[in-house]
């Protein structure tokens, strides 16, 4: 069987790295690893015949990075139907990638897919607020979603070939919602595959990096796929909440950072993508 090829982003996370690499290569199927890396301090000694590092130089960002392992996977006409992205702490059980190439293999207008990761939840995209989550509608198999998530996740090389690799403006976060609605608007199909399980329990970026990239980034989906009207709505929904307090903090959730948030709105009115700004990386 071919190996297929598996491209993980990595930044500063050595011994994580080593755990994903490991739980890639205990795959009851064949696979090949192209580790990413974005300016690491350490680089570990993973090269081997099953492992090449590609040396981003800096932090790209995940979506960047993630092109390079594209771009190289689309270059080589061999290296097969689909590619699968990670994070450089994403932890696949041993059948999880046979179980979605098994699923795969009756959808031929799946372009995108990824992996369960045990919270009962369908990404879904809606026109005003963005990449949202509501309850699962299937148990097993395949369930339609509006975007596959970043934790583990399939690309078809005639998707990628049609629609493109991910907008390097988003950075991180937004990008695979973008990509999907790109890769729908062609007609293709992105799928979750429950009970092809992945586990994920680290968040490496500080909340208001992550809170300033979430809103940003959502304003700019929003305004690219559904026009002004759809944006104006979804930054006065932002400022009103920014405002009153209208979000209550139990409803917060982990990342809510009010600099971040003032900031990613700015940006985004000023045209301002790519990284956050540095300070948002060393204030919690």
């Amino acid at each position: 069987m071919q190996p297929l090829t598996v491209v993980i982003v990595h930044r500063d996370q050595p011994e994580r790295l080593l755990d994903t690499i490991d739980a890639f290569r205990a795959q009851d199927i064949p696979v090949t690893i192209t580790i990413v890396d974005n300016g690491s301090v350490t680089i570990p000694p993973v090269e081997a015949d099953d492992v090449t590092v590609v040396l981003g130089g800096a932090n790209l960002g995940f979506g960047p990075a993630a092109n390079i392992g594209y771009r190289r996977f689309l270059a080589d006409p061999d290296a097969g139907e689909w590619v699968v992205l990670a994070p450089h702490d994403a932890l696949p059980e041993p059948t999880c990638l046979s179980h979605i190439l098994g699923v795969l293999a009756e959808r031929p207008r799946a372009g995108l897919a990824c992996a369960d990761v045990g919270d009962g939840a369908t990404p879904v995209i809606d026109a005003y607020l963005g990449g949202i989550l509501v309850p699962a509608s299937v148990d097993a198999g395949w369930e339609t979603v509006g975007h596959p998530h970043g934790t583990l996740m399939f690309a078809r090389r005639a998707c990628l070939d049609e629609v493109g690799i991910f907008d390097e403006r988003y950075f991180a976060y937004c990008e695979e919602a973008d990509l999907a609605l790109r890769a729908r608007a062609a007609g293709w199909e992105s799928g979750l595959v429950r009970g092809a399980m992945v586990k994920n329990p680290y968040v490496g970026s500080p909340s208001g990096a992550i809170d300033y990239l979430q809103l940003r980034n959502t304003l700019l989906m929003v305004r690219e796929h559904f026009g002004r009207y759809h944006v104006f709505i979804r930054l006065c929904i932002a400022l009103l909440q920014l405002g009153t307090g209208a979000i209550r903090p139990a409803r917060r959730g982990p990342y809510w950072h009010p600099d971040g948030r003032v900031r990613g709105i700015v940006d985004f009115l000023r045209g301002r993508f790519g990284p956050p700004p540095a300070h948002l990386y060393t204030k919690r």
